[in-house]
């Protein structure tokens, strides 16, 4: 098992990235990779790359500023968007992929990183590979599009309906 990351440092990795999410029917918007480019130059955001046996796996970001204002208040970056394409799921790709963040956030002086994940079944084998890897859910409990969810409400089940967790980083 051979997995390479790479950072997201040119113009021909964005576009190989926008290429092969879009092959394996994970659509992201016109540009997404370019925008993160930029974001990536500009220092708010760090892109990395999964490559299995040469091939482009999967991707992560470390965003510096988080949207979710609990993390962003604490100064704490979030792992973001962490995507592992279906043929190399259970593979070790999405733990690289976090490990890489997690040092790289060691690396920048963080001693805390976070990340949010989504409450459906599409999302139970990342909820268990980041309870594996350490996380813990931060008492906040859920949150839709980064806002809390008071009791009672009424929200709907989707992508943006998220639970936040953080792990203390060695």
């Amino acid at each position: 098992m051979e997995i390479t990351i790479k950072h997201l440092t040119n113009e021909a990795l964005a576009q190989e990235a926008q290429e092969q999410f879009a092959a394996n029917g994970i659509m992201r918007g016109e540009g997404y990779f370019r925008t993160c480019l930029d974001e990536n130059y500009n220092g708010d955001r760090v892109t990395v790359l999964a490559f299995y046996q040469g091939t482009l796996a999967g991707c992560g970001h470390l965003l510096k500023k988080s949207p979710y204002a609990q993390f962003r208040n604490q100064r704490i970056p979030e792992v973001n968007d962490l995507v592992v394409f279906p043929p190399y799921r259970r593979r070790g790709v999405g733990q690289a992929l976090i490990h890489a963040l997690e040092q790289l956030s060691r690396d920048l002086g963080y001693q805390t990183v976070g990340l949010g994940v989504g409450l459906y079944k599409d999302y139970g084998s990342a909820q268990r590979l980041y309870a594996r890897l350490g996380y813990i859910p931060d008492g906040h409990g859920i949150c839709a599009g980064g806002e809390p969810i008071d009791a009672g409400s009424h929200t709907v089940v989707d992508d943006e309906l998220l639970m936040y967790w953080t792990k203390k980083l060695k």
